[in-house]
């Protein structure tokens, strides 16, 4: 497949996508946005995201300019437009001297990252958010790009970071201002490590710069019974400000299927410090474990049976269960 744009319903080769400067997401950050990939090259959980993106929009007080199915029709079009564009190119590049080697070589890549977004619109310079005009919607496609399987199979680091998120300002949408985040990476990325959990003021782990958090954890021995897997997977609630991940949601879900009850609660710092295992879960990284927090090593400093079983059952969910595991591939 290959990269394109689509700007109010007509698709862009990127390099001919045009987006006015006096757009508010552009001179403000005054918009909001969702990340989705694909399985099979089907867009996973659309409607979810969409409905999400649609509340999102209403939190900042800005209407879907057109109906939330139509939307998703445009997605599927694009990704499809893309998806036929990456063909033929590969088409034409085995057409070559390289023979059966070349073709192999060139297939385009099967998965897809889009990210949809909603913006204001444009208007005269100023704050008001009633000098703009009519809302304006992007969607961008490319090729999936995974992360190494390294990551998943030794895991990640790291950090902790007391910041101020912009979602602060309308708790539960996901807006594009990632000002904050941005600077919460760059300085894990400067530490060593793969991302950054936000603590909240009073020191509570809230979320990771763009992901959620769960941890494993011992049932209590009083809990326990003879078949019980002896383990809760618990993760920050929805009132401590996150982000409420359509990833996490499935995770939970599936966690329920293995028989791990599920806790929403709040994290302190020695609670994620003490966890057995621990991990983030994103669109795109699905389950990714964390081995080290700061200078502190979580459970044996390898991922754990917990978070591969959980990563396994999800592959199952999301109809992919016959893909290698990340920890299995390059």
């Amino acid at each position: 497949m290959t990269r394109l744009v689509s700007i109010d319903g007509v698709i862009h080769r990127p390099e001919e996508a045009r987006v006015s400067v006096y757009d508010r997401g552009f001179l403000y950050g005054d918009s909001v946005f969702e990340t989705i990939r694909t399985y099979g090259g089907e867009p996973f959980a659309l409607e979810e995201h969409l409905a999400r993106l649609e509340r999102s929009a209403e939190r900042i007080a800005v209407a879907l300019p057109i109906p939330r199915d139509e939307l998703g029709r445009e997605v599927v079009a694009l990704l499809r437009a893309a998806t036929a564009a990456g063909s033929a190119g590969a088409t034409a590049g085995s057409a070559g001297a390289q023979g059966s080697a070349s073709a192999a070589g060139s297939a385009a890549p099967l998965e897809s990252t889009l990210r949809v977004m909603l913006t204001r619109g444009s208007g005269p310079l100023g704050l008001d958010p009633s000098l703009a005009g009519a809302p304006l919607r992007v969607i961008l496609v490319e090729p999936l790009k995974p992360l190494p399987g390294g990551l998943y199979r030794g895991g990640i680091s790291v950090i902790t970071i007391c910041t101020q998120r912009a979602g602060d300002a309308a708790p539960g949408a996901k807006v594009s201002n990632y000002l904050e985040s941005l600077l919460a990476l760059r300085e894990a990325r400067a530490a060593g490590a793969h991302e950054a959990l936000i603590l909240d003021p009073s020191g509570h782990v809230v979320e990771g710069t763009t992901s959620n958090v769960f941890l494993v954890e011992r049932r209590p021995a009083a809990l326990e019974g003879a078949e019980d897997p002896g383990h809760l997977l618990i993760t920050p609630p929805k009132e401590a400000g996150i982000l409420v991940g359509i990833t996490r949601a499935h995770v939970m879900h599936v966690a329920g299927e293995l028989g791990m009850p599920v806790c929403c609660e709040p994290v302190t710092m020695a609670r994620l410090l003490a966890a057995e295992e621990v991990f983030i879960t994103s669109s795109i990284r699905e389950i990714v474990p964390v081995v080290r927090v700061d200078a502190h090593t979580i459970g044996a400093g390898v991922p754990g049976p917990k978070t591969r079983a959980l990563h396994a059952a999800f592959r199952r969910r999301v109809g992919a269960g016959a893909m290698p595991l990340p920890w299995e591939t390059p």
